[in-house]
């Protein structure tokens, strides 16, 4: 399976935190980018590609330890 970490912003309050980015198909992304196709995170999270991420920025917890246990 290959992933890859992408940016989805957090529907919250400006108060609850930063932008978190979430594991998704490698190969979904291009598709959603440029058709507006919603993609899966692993955790469960459905959004369109809109951004690309940037080095160091927060990855959603739930994402990283599904991701975390497939590479064990």
């Amino acid at each position: 399976m290959s992933t890859q970490v992408l940016e989805r912003p957090e529907l919250k309050d400006a108060d609850t935190g930063p932008e978190m980015f979430h594991y998704v198909r490698k190969e979904k992304i291009a598709e959603s980018a440029v058709m507006g196709t919603f993609v899966v995170a692993l955790c469960g999270e459905k959004f369109p590609v809109t951004k690309s991420p940037k080095p160091g920025s927060p990855v959603c917890p739930k994402c990283k330890e599904i991701y975390d246990s497939y590479r064990e």
